[in-house]
């Protein structure tokens, strides 16, 4: 029997089980770790954006002093891979049998693998490495390159579109013609770069079992087992991924780095392998955030209903497709916001071109999206003369509402309450009876600083969408005499640092009825879970819960039945979503939303075009809340990383170069820029399907500060700013074409 009288698992601020380890400095991560006999490993990387591999000339680099093997793309017996589209190869050379594997495409390319006695040898044999290319033309600018006669980089993709979304919702000549005001925009926004704490790194082995073993970082252990597999032609159960502690991911960790190339040194050599890289390599060779480019046109009745709303959507996905294709339909979603609008048309493209990849990070295509919808709705909203609280609750979807797929969004549509909580708790709105009404901003005393408060909102999935297998699978075992002593779960969910192994053991105590001391968590480990699918879109939370929600059942139901040890194993499957007809849009995406609601208020330095960003208030619909203090977390996390991204970070890449690939010229937020307060207001309207009402939000709080900023921006000076990030002399130039801030 399980303690009846215990105290509520969930529901309640516990520390998290890993924070004793991390903040002492015993807990491992992969470049911690360290085996005897171990060698190293250096990659060469490609010196052309685009260029055929004609030769490999290996023998001044296997003379240096402690090099042991040299890896090329004849020593990958299947060269190729890829999260969703196998499109890379993992070292490109000749010799493969895959098509196109000879051809580097961007600087992120691997042409050989060096395996020394010392990283330093490693390191300095890597150069001495002799390539002959045959240059190809080349491509940057994602609009040029979907041109007829454009260099092809792949041959399967015309025009190198990779996709090609669309949304017809209505005849847009009849939405036009009943539009009183109808206003056009151009947005863009920019790179970036997932800069977690720990730069990839990993080890390589043999393990006692004889199956090939990778200690690494990633999002989730079972894909990046199937693509080192994939790649080795070996068998599945010979091969096994281990996570020890993850130093953040965010997105950037779904695709692979150093996994594939550490299994092969692993396999051939039958020695330990280990590779570090450098931030420098870190920033250079794994994918970010996709730029995008949009085009939107939106019309509105004078009494404040929308009607029409047509985008363009362009985003440049670089040299491989990673997340590309699912990323650029979460922003053809997104583009057109959580509103009821008749008539729609929205084209979205992914594109390849010769630069650096672009793949997941967190919002996945939503802030892109958000950044243009929310900037249409204040612009809508100030031509009307309408306040933007009050505009947005007349248009926002709600029950049964249909949406621009032509479908209802899930059960649990919380968006007007979401926004009437932020506004009220922000201070900056109030409701007099009749309408929303925004209190007089007050003024800095310096004469060339603004101060501006701004609005917007946003939503965004939960779980994977377009028909996307979802699944998560958790085993309970139960253990004890009279009662139940002892708790193991098998959940294999990745902890990128969010606290969801925490969840994990906090969920299991609650479904059990055991206090958490009793619950034990093996996870991060393909040899001994079985799949719980990725840590992204926001649903680890929500499907690892459901999974030992079911898990506990039968665990209880066996334990009832005195059978001891009680295991059981449970497989959660949410209701299906399904493709987007290839015309219309029409198809149901997602199984789950969650609601999310930011003011922002900033002060402009006239002078400099500095932007201080002072105070936030994130109002999200949780469903429930868990633990208070790791929600809270996510969503100071995602405040002070959107902040970067719609302020300060600003990645340059000059025909498929990073040149700024180091934190002292890559800018991100420190404890000096964040704001003074981040005002955390949780609601709790439980859906129907969430384990204990819950819904996954670590994404949400993200998507629309950018917009909001740019509302707050706008307060302050009167300038509309469409292009992020919000740079110091991008807001100078804005202010100086309007006559603003100093002239020099």
């Amino acid at each position: 029997m399980s303690d009846n009288n215990q105290m509520p698992a969930i529901g309640v601020s516990m520390k998290r089980i890993d924070a004793f380890g991390k903040v002492t400095g015993q807990t491992p991560y992969p470049s911690d770790l360290n085996m005897d006999g171990q060698l190293w490993m250096k990659m060469r990387f490609s010196d052309r954006v685009h260029a055929r591999v004609v030769s490999i000339d290996t023998r001044r680099a296997e003379a240096y002093p402690g090099v042991v093997r040299i890896f090329t793309a004849r020593d990958v017996p299947v060269n190729e891979y890829g999260l969703v589209m196998k499109d890379q190869p993992v070292i490109c050379g000749p010799g493969s049998t895959i098509l196109g594997a000879d051809v580097v495409r961007c600087l992120a390319d691997v042409v050989a693998v060096v395996v020394a006695d010392t990283e330093e040898n490693a390191a300095a044999a890597a150069p001495l490495i002799d390539i002959e290319y045959q240059d190809l033309p080349t491509v940057f600018d994602p609009e040029d390159a979907m041109q007829d006669g454009a260099p092809l980089l792949h041959h399967d993709k015309p025009n190198n579109i990779i996709v090609h979304y669309k949304i017809r919702k209505g005849e847009m000549s009849e939405g036009w013609a009943k539009s009183d005001v109808i206003l056009e925009g151009e947005f863009s926004t920019g790179y970036q770069e997932h800069a977690y704490l720990q730069p990839e790194a990993g080890l390589g082995y043999i393990d006692e079992q004889g199956r090939v073993t990778v200690v690494v970082a990633g999002q989730w252990v079972h894909e990046d087992q199937e693509q080192i597999y994939h790649a080795l032609n070996l068998p599945p159960d010979q091969v096994r991924v281990i996570y020890p502690a993850i130093g953040g991911a965010f997105g950037g960790r779904e695709d692979m780095s150093v996994q594939i190339v550490l299994a092969l040194a692993a396999w051939k050599l039958g020695r330990p392998v280990k590779i570090i890289w450098s931030r420098e390599e870190s920033i250079l060779y794994h994918h970010k955030r996709h730029p995008v480019k949009i085009r939107a046109k939106w019309g509105a009745t004078r009494d404040g209903k929308l009607v029409a709303a047509e985008a363009t959507v362009i985003g440049d996905a670089g040299a491989y497709n990673y997340t590309t294709n699912k990323v650029m339909g979460n922003a053809h979603l997104m583009v057109t916001g959580p509103y009821e609008i008749p008539y729609v048309q929205v084209d979205t493209y992914g594109v390849y071109t010769n630069n650096i990849m672009t793949g997941a990070f967190r919002g996945f295509g939503g802030p892109q999206g958000a950044f243009a919808a929310e900037g249409m709705m204040n612009r809508l909203a100030e031509a009307l003369g309408l306040d933007p609280v009050d505009f947005r609750l007349r248009n926002v979807i709600h029950e049964g509402s249909i949406m621009t797929t032509g479908t209802p969004p899930p059960p649990g549509v919380t968006i007007q309450q979401t926004i009437e909580a932020g506004a009220i708790e922000s201070g900056a709105w109030s409701h007099n009876g009749q309408g929303w009404q925004k209190s007089i901003t007050q003024q800095p005393r310096e004469s060339y600083k603004r101060r501006g408060i701004g609005f917007a909102c946003g939503f965004k999935n939960i779980g994977y969408s377009f028909g996307f297998p979802e699944q998560n699978w958790a085993t309970i075992e139960l253990r004890g005499a009279g009662v139940i002593e002892e708790v193991t779960v098998r959940a294999a969910g990745a902890d990128v640092g969010q606290g969801a192994h925490t969840i994990f053991v906090q969920m299991t105590a609650e479904a059990v009825g055991v206090p958490v001391e009793k619950v034990r968590l093996i996870g991060h480990d393909t040899a001994e879970t079985q799949t719980s699918g990725s840590s992204s879109a926001s649903r680890m939370t929500f499907m690892t819960g459901n999974a030992i929600r079911g898990a506990a059942e039968l665990a209880l139901k066996k334990w009832q039945d005195e059978e001891r040890p009680a295991i059981a194993t449970y497989q959660y499957r949410p209701p299906a979503t399904t493709t987007l007809d290839k015309e219309t849009g029409y198809g149901t995406p997602n199984f789950a939303y969650g609601y999310v609601v930011e003011v922002a208020e900033v002060e402009v330095d006239l002078e400099t075009g500095m932007v201080n960003l002072v105070r936030v208030t994130c109002a999200n619909d949780v469903g429930k809340v868990l633990n208070r203090i790791l929600v809270e977390g996510q969503v100071e996390g995602a405040v002070v990383q959107a902040q970067g991204y719609a302020i300060m970070e600003h990645l340059v890449s000059k025909e498929g170069r990073v040149l700024n690939p180091f934190l002292s010229t890559y800018l991100i937020p420190t404890v000096y820029d964040i704001p003074v307060e981040v005002k955390s207001v949780l609601l709790e309207n439980p859906i129907p399907i969430g384990p204990w009402g819950a819904r996954g939000m670590a994404e949400m709080p993200f998507i629309p500060l950018a917009p909001a900023i740019a509302s707050a921006i706008h307060d302050a000076t009167g300038i509309w700013f469409d292009h992020l990030p919000f740079i110091p002399d991008r807001i100078v130039e804005g202010l100086r074409e309007h006559g603003l801030g100093a002239i020099v």
